[in-house]
Formats: structure tokens, C-alpha cells, sequence
């Protein structure tokens, strides 16, 4: 197994909260090992191993990276630009990963200019 797919099974439930104009525009992918779930074809989040990846705005990459249980995602041994890993406990409840997947989102939906 590649990635945890009990996330997996966690974040498709939470997509569900979202509209469904929204849901219907995500699509799952693998990708970078793991699985990724994109949104019109942008990166929003995905798991490699028991990692949360998220793509997030480059103006809040700091500020998540502050936090005990966030680092740079360093697939290639060097950070990629607006990626971030979230360890376990960044996500243990579900109100935790509904944050990360609309950070994902946010970002997502900033590079297709949409509000």
C-alpha cells in the first residue's frame, strides 16, 4: 500500500459536504506514489504513505509551515513550491482535514480564477 487508504476513504466522505458543483469537478489520481484528489485538473490534495499533501497558497506557506505538524513537502529532496505535508495529528478529526482539503481548494480554485 502506497498511501493510507483510510484517508482516502476520509476524504472522499468529506468531499461530499461540499456542493455539488463542486464535487462533481474532483477526480481522484495516482500520483507522486500516493493517490491525489484534483479539482479541474489542479492539485488539491492527496496522501503518500500516511501523509496529508496539500497545495496551498504561496502567501500562507509560512505560516501553516509553523506548525508543529506541518513541513515542506521535499519529495525530491528539496521543497516544492506551494506543497506542504501534514503529519497524523494535523488531521485527526474530521473538522481538521475539511480544513487542509479547502486550503487544497482555495489553491485549486485560485489557479482557474475562480471566487
Amino acid at each position: 500500500m502506497a498511501y493510507n487508504e483510510e484517508l482516502a476513504k476520509r476524504i472522499r466522505l468529506a468531499l461530499k459536504l461540499f456542493p455539488a458543483s463542486i464535487i462533481k469537478d474532483f477526480q481522484e489520481k495516482k500520483m507522486f506514489g500516493g493517490l491525489a484528489f484534483l479539482y479541474r485538473g489542479k492539485m488539491t490534495v492527496g496522501i503518500i504513505k500516511n501523509d496529508l499533501m496539500v497545495r496551498v497558497l504561496s502567501n500562507k506557506v509560512n505560516a501553516l509551515l509553523a506548525k508543529n505538524y506541518v513541513r515542506p513537502m521535499d519529495f525530491t529532496n528539496r521543497p516544492l513550491k506551494e506543497f506542504i505535508y501534514v503529519s497524523e495529528q494535523g488531521f485527526n478529526t474530521e473538522e481538521q482535514l475539511q480544513h487542509w482539503i479547502e486550503l487544497g481548494l482555495e489553491h485549486a480554485r485560485s489557479k482557474l480564477n475562480e471566487k
